[in-house]
């Protein structure tokens, strides 16, 4: 099964508390860290894969290999393969660094790697996953799922938030647990509902 998230930044002290961009009422980030890392174990098997949309930490060390090794430590303890398209604070270096530090799960390497982003189709749709918005004017069956703005939705009911702050996920049936990535049914329900309130504004 796929599933979508973003903007997990694992060990980002600054959205700590309450703050306008991405609040997180945590006391600390391993709190906050072991929290997303529970929710997402919940949902995901190990045979699953996981399309992360950009940002997945923002930590700064010195050495930088200390926070390399503390945010692959991280992502060795989510489960399913994970498909990585880099975000603004996702340096070349860290993902070189996951690279090298690759390992096989269930017979397919835990990480993949896309710097800009990727395409795939399910539910007669095509989907484009990339970490920044995406304006493609008017499209038939094309959804763009993507993070970076965080607790912000887009004002185009073919771009969907998928990032872990996201005010979309109030068009689920259900309330997610924080940091717990999408399933495509979430997806579904998700696009039918920003469609149907679109629909609304008449």
């Amino acid at each position: 099964m796929n599933f979508f998230t973003a903007d997990t930044h694992f060990f980002h002290k600054d959205l700590l508390g309450d703050n306008d961009f991405a609040p997180r009422p945590f006391p600390d980030v391993e709190t906050m860290n072991q929290r997303i890392i529970k929710n997402w174990n919940a949902k995901v098997k190990s045979t699953d894969t996981v399309y992360h949309l950009g940002d997945i930490a923002l930590y700064f060390t010195h050495p930088a290999g200390l926070s390399n090794e503390a945010v692959f430590s991280v992502l060795k303890s989510l489960n399913g393969h994970l498909v990585l398209i880099k975000g603004n604070h996702d340096s070349r270096a860290f993902f070189k660094y996951l690279a090298s530090h690759n390992f096989m799960v269930d017979g397919k390497p835990k990480f993949e790697f896309h710097d800009v982003g990727v395409l795939i189709k399910f539910n007669h749709r095509q989907y484009y996953m990339t970490h920044y918005p995406m304006m493609m004017g008017i499209v038939k069956q094309i959804i763009n799922l993507h993070g970076h703005i965080h607790h912000y939705s887009v004002n185009i009911k073919e771009d969907i938030n998928v990032g872990i702050d996201t005010p979309e996920k109030d068009y689920l049936n259900y309330k997610i647990p924080f940091g717990t990535p999408f399933s495509e049914t979430d997806i579904e329900q998700m696009v039918q509902g920003k469609f149907e309130d679109f629909g609304k504004r008449g």
